[in-house]
C-alpha cells in the first residue's frame, strides 16, 4: 500500500502487544468497505500522476533521434561508459518532455 513505515511498526508491535491487530483488522474492514474506484483512486500509484500531453515538433524528434543514435555509437565504440550513456539518454529525453 506504500506504507512501509507503518507496516514495520505494525509487525514490532504485534510482537509485543495485541492492539497493531486489531488496528489491522479495522483497517482491513475499512479497505474491503471501498468500492474499487475509490481504492484505485487512493492507493494507485499510476492515477496519481496525470500524463502531459504534449504535441512535439517533427524537427524535434529528428534531432532527438540523431543525438540517441550518436550516443549510442559512443557506447558501442566504448568511449562512454553504460552508466553515462544511461545517463545523457535521460538528460535527452526528459528535454523534450
Amino acid at each position: 500500500m506504500g506504507q512501509p513505515f507503518w507496516g514495520a511498526v505494525y509487525i514490532v508491535l504485534g510482537l509485543v502487544i495485541p492492539i497493531p491487530k486489531v488496528a489491522c483488522a479495522i483497517e482491513g474492514v475499512m479497505l474491503l468497505r471501498q468500492s474499487s474506484d475509490d481504492f484505485d483512486q487512493r492507493w494507485s500509484k499510476t492515477n496519481k500522476v496525470a500524463p502531459a500531453t504534449a504535441t512535439l515538433d517533427p524537427a524535434q524528434i529528428s534531432a532527438l533521434g540523431v543525438a540517441l543514435r550518436e550516443l549510442d555509437t559512443l557506447r558501442q565504440e566504448g568511449l562512454i561508459s553504460e552508466l553515462e550513456f544511461e545517463q545523457k539518454r535521460r538528460q535527452l529525453l526528459d528535454q523534450v518532455a
